[in-house]
């Protein structure tokens, strides 16, 4: 079972109650989501693998650090998930950004897929789902499905705020995905929405209703 870990930073904690507020505006929205997910990304990011090279510093040479060369790429769920993409990308600037757009089908409820485009060699890099509400948990469950059928095999999701409903879900359906969030709340409301959350993210991130 994929591992979920809460990001529990002080700096991420105090910029989640300001995006929670109604009261901010899209502007800061946006600004605040684009640094929650730098300073997450420091986490998600722990375990990349490190090898020696030799350097000279300006006193000598030495063996030092340096990132063994993975591939990384970065995988919005369209429309929210774009908030969250350039904070990561100013860590790691060489990842490559692929997309997943999909909706419901009003009748079968089923999330469909209107738009997927990945690196050409997804299957050779660590993916970073990203979207900022983790709540039933459907569009994080196929994105990911969407994303696997295209050849990836090593997955992250990252996610603001999410809900124990959503995070089961996803555990039920790819166990091998570890989830990193800043918040687990408290539940769904009758309306899908998380308790206490903040709201719709991408309509607050856009300005849209």
């Amino acid at each position: 079972m994929g591992k979920v870990t809460v990001i529990d930073h002080p700096l991420i904690q105090h910029k989640l109650t300001m995006i929670r507020d109604k009261n901010t505006g899209s502007k800061a929205f946006r600004e605040l989501v684009k640094e929650i997910s730098m300073l997450m990304g420091y986490e998600v990011t722990r375990n990349l693998p490190l090898e020696d090279i030799e350097i000279e510093t300006p006193v000598c040479k030495t063996k030092s650090k340096t990132l063994s060369g993975r591939k990384l790429g970065i995988v919005p769920i369209l429309r929210a998930g774009i908030g969250m993409v350039d904070g990561i990308l100013e860590l790691i600037p060489a990842a490559k950004v692929g997309h997943v757009g999909l909706y419901r089908d009003p009748e079968t409820l089923e999330p469909v897929e209107y738009y997927v485009k990945m690196p050409t060699d997804v299957s050779e890099r660590e993916l970073i789902v990203v979207d900022p509400m983790l709540a039933t948990g459907g569009s994080a469950k196929a994105a990911i499905k969407f994303i696997k059928d295209r050849g990836a095999t090593n997955i992250k999701l990252v996610c603001l705020v999410a809900c124990p409903e959503g995070i089961e879900a996803v555990q039920d359906m790819h166990p091998d995905v570890d989830i990193y969030v800043a918040s687990v709340d408290e539940k769904l409301d009758e309306h899908a929405y998380i308790i206490p959350g903040l709201g719709d993210a991408g309509d607050r991130l856009f300005g849209t209703k």
